[in-house]
Formats: C-alpha cells, sequence, structure tokens
C-alpha cells in the first residue's frame, strides 16, 4: 500500500522539518517567486524534488486561503514515529524522565496541541496508541509548531499494556481526571512519572483508570466546570516541570 503523504506549509514548518527530521519530507511546491533562501538551501541539500505551487490546483487539503507563505512540503507522518520497543530502550526510568500517553484523543488540535506542552515541558516521549486516536497528521503537526519534529512520537499497541510494562519499570501513573484527589498543587513528582490524557468528552477509560496509580487534578474556580484537554494537559506537565528544572535542558 502506497504510503499516505500529509502537507504542512508555512516557513517556520518547513524550516523546523528539514533542519530536525528531513528524512520524512518527500516533496515540495514553492511558488515561483519564493525567495527565502534558507530554505532553497535546506530542500536542495536534502535533494528533496521541488515542484511549482499552484493554487488553482494545490496540493490536497491546502488551501489557496492558508497562510502558506509559498511552501507547502509533502511529508510522510508515519516516519516520524518510532516503536515502542525502540523507544523504552532509551529510557533510564530517572525522577527526572516523564512521558505523556495519549487514550483516545481525537482532536488533531488537542493532539498537536499536547505535544507542544510535552516538548515545551521537558517531557521524553509522547506516545500514542492506534485505536480511537487521532493519528499524527499534517494538521497535527501544523499545531504543534514544529515540536513534533522534535520530540518522539512514540506508537503502543495497547495504553494499557504500556502502562503495566512502565509501571513495572518504576514510573508512576497519574490519569488525568476533574474529579481527582492528588491536586498538582500539593503532588511531589519524586518517581518517573507517565501522565495519560483520556477522551475529550468520556475521559478515561474505566479500565485505565483502575491501573493508574493516582487520579491527579487541577483545583480551578468553582464557576468554571472544567478545562479542556489541551489547556489541562499543559497545567498539568507544568506543575511536572516546575518540580524538575533539570529536564528543559
Amino acid at each position: 500500500m502506497k504510503a499516505e503523504i500529509e502537507y504542512i506549509f508555512g516557513k517556520h514548518a518547513a524550516v523546523e522539518v528539514l533542519t530536525k527530521r528531513p528524512d520524512v519530507v518527500v516533496e515540495a511546491h514553492v511558488a515561483a517567486d519564493f525567495s527565502a533562501e534558507q530554505i532553497l538551501t535546506l530542500l536542495t541539500d536534502n535533494k528533496v524534488p521541488i515542484k511549482v505551487l499552484n493554487l488553482k490546483n494545490p496540493p490536497r487539503r491546502v488551501s489557496s486561503k492558508d497562510a502558506h507563505q509559498g511552501v507547502v512540503l509533502g511529508i510522510l507522518p508515519d516516519k516520524l514515529t518510532v516503536t515502542y520497543k525502540e523507544f523504552k530502550s532509551t529510557l533510564k526510568s530517572e525522577a527526572n524522565e516523564a512521558l505523556l500517553v495519549l487514550g483516545e484523543v481525537q482532536d488533531p488540535h488537542n493532539v498537536g496541541a499536547v505535544i507542544r506542552s510535552a516538548a515545551a515541558f521537558g517531557l521524553k516521549g509522547v506516545l500514542i496508541p492506534p485505536h480511537n486516536q487521532a493519528p499524527v497528521t499534517g494538521t497535527v503537526v501544523k499545531v504543534s509548531a514544529g515540536m513534533a519534529f522534535r520530540i518522539p512520537l512514540v506508537t503502543i499497541s495497547n495504553v494499557n499494556t504500556a502502562l503495566r510494562d512502565l509501571q513495572d519499570s518504576g514510573f508512576w501513573v497519574y490519569g488525568l481526571e476533574g474529579r481527582g484527589t492528588t491536586s498538582t498543587v500539593s503532588e511531589k513528582y519524586t518517581r518517573p512519572s507517565v501522565f495519560v490524557l483520556g477522551n475529550e468528552g468520556s475521559g478515561l477509560r474505566e479500565k485505565t483508570k483502575e491501573l493508574c496509580d493516582e487520579l491527579i487534578s487541577i483545583p480551578i474556580h468553582p464557576q468554571c466546570e472544567s478545562l479542556n484537554a489541551a489547556a489541562a494537559t499543559a497545567v498539568v506537565l507544568a506543575s511536572w516541570s516546575a518540580q524538575h528544572v533539570e529536564a528543559l535542558s
């Protein structure tokens, strides 16, 4: 089966992928008057096939109204991910290591946003299952602001299986849960940590909740019912990162 190509656009995204992961870029569409020398040089150096960007017939899911800035790149998102086995061999199970596991997060904008937060707060990787989960697409990459090229995106076959294996390796698993009894304000993250984000509507699956060592929540004003998935994840990861500043180096 032919590999699926996703398209990303804009100068910032182009520089990020061509600098960090040029191996995933398979084609480029650039405007006839495009003059960004750095990008043109990177495309040439990495031997990326270049076509003239035709806005009357743009690449799939790219609109002439998009802020493409004269450059659209075709990437293979499958090549952005690594296997769990390969990734696990790089972990040291130290207190300053944390991971984010996605459990049926279905909005690609949320997936992109939490990947960006995970990279910003020094996490070691984002683990992504195949079922009932938004995959890594051009939208995910764009919303991540290029961070999808900087932090490992790890494919796992099953959320609960991965969590059990990480627990066996000494990781402490926190489920993000609005009614969780563990608070981000008071928690001391003294062990290697795993944070599990559930579905935007239904939250964590019951079996996953049961597996978690603790369910963690964010103290918020009573007039606000909850935060959305991406915002809540950012707050929780920031609380962990504040105690592990070495993860930001």
